[in-house]
Formats: C-alpha cells, structure tokens, sequence
C-alpha cells in the first residue's frame, strides 16, 4: 500500500501562518503536521509515499531531508498549484494508475494515529472515513448514509436528499488499484473539460456514485481530529485536539 498526500496549496485562509510556510509544516508541540503524517504513515507500514508539492515546495523538500526520509518519500512538482486540488490531484495519475492499494491524504490535518490505522486496517478495500460528531454549516464536507451505504460526499447538499444520518469526511481515503486509476481517469476529464477550480471532492464524489456499493465507511466519531484552514483551527488544535493525541 501507497500514500498520496495533497500538500501544493496555498492556505490563503490562514492569513500569514499560510503565507510563511505550506501548511503541512505547521508545527504542533514542535513537530509539523507533515511529520507526524510521516510517523504514522510508517508505523503502519505504508510502502512509500508522494507528495504533491507547490506552495514554497523546497521547504517541503528541506523538511523531507530533514527527517531522512529521501528514501521513502518522493515529491510531485505541480506548478498550477494556484489553479486548484483537481489539478494536484491530475499531477499523481502516474502513482493512480500503478497497479497499486492507495491511501489519498489532505496534508492540512493534525489527527489521532488511530483513525490512520482505522483506515489501513479496515476489510474495505473502497473506504472513506466518517466522524458523526460535527457541527453542520457550508464548511464541512459531508457523507451521508442511508442502509449503510454512503448517498453523497458534498459540502452542500441537495434539500430532497434522504438519508439515515451524515457525518464529516475526514479527508483520507482508500482506494483499491483499479478505482485510484478510475479516480485518475474522471480528473483528466474535470482538467480537460476545464473544471479544475471545482473542489477535489467532486471528482472524489463521482467516483462514489458511479458505483456506490463499492465503497464503505469507517466510523471514527470520537477520535479527535482538525482540518487546518483558518487561524482558530490552530488555536482549536493547539488547545482541544493536541493534549488528546
């Protein structure tokens, strides 16, 4: 099993914590995100890792050096980082069509070691992963559910949507070798149709409903995690997520 890890933005939203430095080099009790991604990532014995780059890349690349990772950790230049995840995403249709178990991971994210080992563990070869204590709003993109199959993947759904209950994507998933190559497929398509400023997601969410009964959740609702995308995440994180981990 691969990781892949989205790591090229910009975190316009932080405002100078995301002008300093990519936010994957955040540093939490001294470590950064990446690190930590890095030390998890290896301790279930993941067989190597990409990351796309973009954003200040060569601080990537000093951190990468720093933890003496070159060996196991490559990185994917994309220099339309600016353009949107569609087009981060279309720079890995080498690693997506390598015959290879994938794991797909948001860099922005200060997690419990558990909810990664969740994810490589888990019996469901098509997996995303599913935290049912979450605030509703336009931030947090959702998963629905309903007779335990996963219905949507969307930030805003749909007012006639029916479902048994929803809960927040955690941004990591797993996908068996032949849907990473469909999921590389369907974003050559958004880039070709010029759909790359839409979210990442939509790609992801039409890879999901094209066949909905290959895929499966794990459910890691009180386990503790944040996505970093403005400056109260980092208080958020440092104060509520940190002293759990």
């Amino acid at each position: 099993m691969k990781a892949l890890i989205l790591a090229a933005g910009v975190g316009k939203r932080l405002g100078k914590d995301g002008e300093n430095q990519p936010k994957c080099l955040l540093r939490f009790n001294g470590k950064s995100l990446l690190e930590r991604h890095l030390d998890y990532l290896r301790s279930c014995q993941i067989e190597s890792v990409a990351i796309v780059v973009g954003y200040q890349a060569e601080k990537i690349q000093d951190e990468i050096t720093a933890l003496k990772a070159e060996n196991w950790v490559s990185t994917v230049y994309n220099p339309d980082y600016t353009k949107g995840s569609i087009i981060s995403l279309g720079t890995l249709k080498k690693h997506l069509t390598a015959g290879d178990e994938i794991l797909l991971m948001d860099a922005d994210v200060l997690y419990d070691r558990r909810i990664l080992e969740r994810l490589v563990k888990t019996n469901i070869p098509n997996c995303f992963l599913l935290d049912r204590d979450f605030e509703l709003g336009e931030e947090p993109v959702k998963l629905c559910v309903q007779d335990n199959y996963l219905v949507e993947f969307r930030k805003k759904l749909a007012a006639d949507l029916t479902y048994d209950f929803a809960g927040e994507s955690v941004g990591f998933f797993r996908f068996e070798s032949a849907i990473a190559s469909r999921l590389a497929t369907i974003t050559e398509d958004y880039i070709t149709n010029k759909r790359h400023e839409e979210p990442l997601e939509e790609a992801i969410r039409d890879l999901l409903l094209e066949n909905p009964k290959t895929f499966g959740y794990e459910d890691i609702t009180g386990l503790p995690w944040i996505e970093i995308d403005f400056h109260e995440d980092i208080q958020r994180a440092q104060n509520e997520i940190l002293p759990h981990l």
